[in-house]
């Protein structure tokens, strides 16, 4: 019985090109052209062919260890303890804490094979990717509501980029509310809220992801699912509707689709209307919604509609706010960002010293000190005397609120400096230099000679 031989691709390349050369077929520079190789090399295998068959042509350090092999008692170390202390590591971390930590010095390429082969490590392509099952929809309208904005160029060149929210019901996909905002933030999404409850009435719940808008993700509270709430929630739960936060992006597929089909159909009809404002494209997109729901929504499965009317305690002006609780001072001072808030000294607000009040903000840019229901007169000093704003502790911000943020750090940071500059007496020449009669601590004192007298030559008399 013949024996099975098992050869490599190149080592039948080259037993079928020296068969034809041991043949006659091809000349033996022609071989030599075809292997790449010399003629002694070529004489060479054709020995071994004659004496040992295509057997003679397999390579003899098949099935051996190879030169550059580590010691197995290196591998046994490397595995044993990435499986002991580092079993969460990928493989260049790895590398690296076992070289750092216990001198074992092994590549990750290496290490990558010996994880792979123990099992502590699979390789990227062969990862199983999470599951997104689909979700039975809600069986009535108004029973579970997804939320959420997209940012995106929705005036392409016309306009500025900006945010579309959108307010989609999980029965029957359909837009229930869009309105187009600078970014996504709590006062966008309380307008929003607004409109939506004033036309449809109180859903069950809203769907929304977990954007630090409707969830506390810092903390105990992150971690913990614990009780606080922020701005949003806790006007939702006045007004006695749920806020649930999905799990993932899937889970509020609803929503998500709709951007989808949005960022094009939308784009392209604001495209035709010439529309390059916000203004203009919200007072145009009522009949754009109308079409959308007439094309792409369908009937839920129940016709109860679970939208509940506004009560007579659902005062939105005072709910769609942001409370804040601030402790008034013994001088009758509330902090707030930075500036002093003082309170007009009545009766009243002397008996508030060093007692609870809230900062209300409203989504007019008004804002009210109140206790309880009582609104307080105060009149506001920006900076607080001989108190420089606290730093604000570092707030998440996601990508999508990152440009309306940087804006309003560039606009608050050009007032500071110029109630600083206008505290010391000191205005701006033409050209940037600083003049004043107050003297100026800091870099400035330390400047000598000419270079301290000579000021701004474009503003010297």
């Amino acid at each position: 019985m013949a024996a099975v031989v098992s050869m490599s691709d190149r080592e039948g390349e080259r037993l079928s090109v020296l068969s034809d050369g041991r043949s006659g077929r091809l000349r033996i520079s022609d071989t030599c052209a075809l292997l790449s190789l010399q003629r002694r090399q070529v004489f060479r295998l054709l020995a071994r062919l004659r004496q040992d068959g295509a057997t003679g042509l397999v390579s003899r350090r098949r099935g051996k260890p190879g030169n550059h092999r580590r010691p197995a008692a290196l591998r046994s170390l490397a595995v044993s303890l990435v499986r002991e202390h580092y079993g969460d590591f990928g493989p260049t971390l790895a590398a690296e804490t076992l070289a750092e930590r216990h001198g074992c010095v092994v590549s990750r390429e290496t290490l990558r094979h010996w994880m792979m082969a123990a099992g502590l490590w699979s390789a990227r392509k062969r990862r199983r990717r999470a599951v997104h099952q689909p979700r039975r929809r809600r069986d009535c309208l108004g029973e579970l509501v997804q939320i959420d904005g997209s940012e995106h160029a929705w005036f392409e060149a016309r306009g500025e980029r900006c945010t579309l929210l959108a307010f989609v019901d999980d029965a029957t996909s359909r837009v229930l509310h869009l309105r187009f905002a600078p970014s996504e933030s709590t006062f966008d999404y309380f307008r929003s809220v607004r409109a939506y409850v004033q036309t449809h009435g109180k859903p069950v719940a809203f769907y929304s992801d977990r954007h630090g808008i409707f969830r506390v993700n810092t903390g105990e509270a992150a971690t913990a699912g614990g009780g606080r709430l922020t701005q949003f929630g806790r006007a939702m739960a006045e007004l006695s509707i749920g806020a649930i936060c999905a799990n993932s992006p899937q889970a509020k597929g609803r929503v998500e689709r709709a951007f989808a089909t949005l960022q094009d159909r939308l784009v392209k009809a604001m495209r035709l209307q010439g529309i390059a404002t916000m203004a203009a494209a919200n007072a145009w997109l009522p009949g754009f919604v109308a079409d959308y729901n007439s094309r792409f929504a369908r009937e839920p499965a129940s016709l109860k509609d679970l939208h509940r009317p506004l009560g007579a305690d659902d005062d939105l002006d005072a709910i769609l706010v942001c409370r804040e609780p601030r402790t008034v001072t013994q001088s009758l001072a509330v902090a707030w960002k930075g500036t002093l808030l003082l309170l007009e000294p009545t009766s009243f607000a002397r008996s508030l010293a060093r007692q609870k009040v809230e900062v209300v903000e409203h989504p007019d840019g008004r804002l009210t000190v109140q206790s309880g229901r009582v609104c307080l007169a105060f009149h506001t000093i920006m900076p607080a005397p001989f108190m420089p704003p606290a730093p604000e502790p570092a707030e998440i911000v996601d990508s999508k609120r990152l440009g309306p943020v940087l804006a309003l750090l560039r606009e608050r940071q050009a007032g500071q400096a110029a109630v600083i500059r206008a505290a010391a007496g000191v205005t701006l020449g033409p050209h940037g230099a600083a003049h004043g009669s107050a003297r100026m601590s800091g870099a400035g004192e330390g400047l000598k000679g000419r270079a301290a007298r000579a000021g701004c030559a474009g503003c010297s008399p």
